[in-house]
């Protein structure tokens, strides 16, 4: 799967909804639909839908138990995401430790004026 068919995939919030309620386990297709049709107000046929592209795509995968279809999360094409996210982790620890830098600083020079105490 390319990275950028991932993120179409991903970039529709009932998908990503779908996989969040899949990520606590697999679950029917009829309780993944109820759910969604709650929260979206969205006919069980384009549930279905989003089901399928989430299948055909490797990010969920299916299993017949008696006439009940299971869902399940399938980690791999995260994991491609996750990968290529990695890249750009470098700019958020460099802000982040410049953040803590600034904190810090600012929580020394108020302690030196006395307006924090040192359990701060």
């Amino acid at each position: 799967m390319g990275r950028v068919h991932a993120f179409d995939v991903l970039g529709d919030p009932v998908r990503r909804r779908i996989l969040e309620l899949l990520a606590a386990g697999e679950q029917a297709s009829g309780e993944v639909s109820a759910v969604i049709r709650d929260e979206f107000g969205i006919s069980q046929p384009a549930v279905s839908q989003h089901l399928k592209v989430l299948r055909e795509s490797g990010f969920a995968s299916v299993r017949a138990d008696g006439t009940r279809r299971l869902y399940a999360v399938e980690t791999a094409p995260l994991r491609q995401v996750d990968a290529w996210l990695e890249r750009f982790r470098g700019f958020w620890d460099q802000r982040l430790d410049a953040l803590g830098t600034e904190l810090a600083r600012g929580k020394r020079e108020r302690r030196a004026q006395g307006e924090v105490s040192e359990d701060e």
